[in-house]
């Protein structure tokens, strides 16, 4: 954990990827965007989604979907499902802490990983990667 920036967040992170019906990784992207930012946190998630689903096979072929229909999700809850099946692809908490916004993502183990970590990193974005248990 020698890169972790928040251990609390980190912890509560690795706690959502315990083993359940499917293996999950996970991430944590630490932004500046301020809680009033909506449309900047917004762009966010989707570019970040776009990077998960080509790492997971599906470029192209994933929406973001917000759950305004189901009370299953909380506000700032969303997820990447395919367009053709409407399958998982991501999971993303999108958490305000301290005034911004960390985004919490986590996804099947079948996607690159460390792919997607690096992906990210070159965007410029500060990322925390969290594996699960495999």
């Amino acid at each position: 954990m020698s890169d972790v920036i928040d251990e609390e967040l980190y912890r509560r992170t690795e706690r959502l990827l315990e083993p359940g019906e499917i293996a999950l990784d996970g991430l944590i992207v630490h932004t500046d965007i301020e809680g009033e930012d909506d449309i900047a946190m917004q762009e966010a998630t989707v570019e970040i989604n776009e990077v998960i689903a080509t790492h997971a096979g599906e470029a192209g072929n994933v929406y973001v979907y917000s759950g305004n229909d189901s009370s299953e999700f909380a506000s700032n809850q969303h997820q990447g499902r395919t367009l053709e099946e409407d399958e998982f692809v991501w999971e993303c908490q999108q958490l305000l802490r301290e005034g911004s916004f960390d985004l919490v993502f986590y996804y099947e183990t079948n996607a690159d990983h460390e792919a997607i970590l690096a992906d990210l990193r070159d965007a410029g974005y500060t990322v925390t990667g969290v594996e699960g248990e495999h």
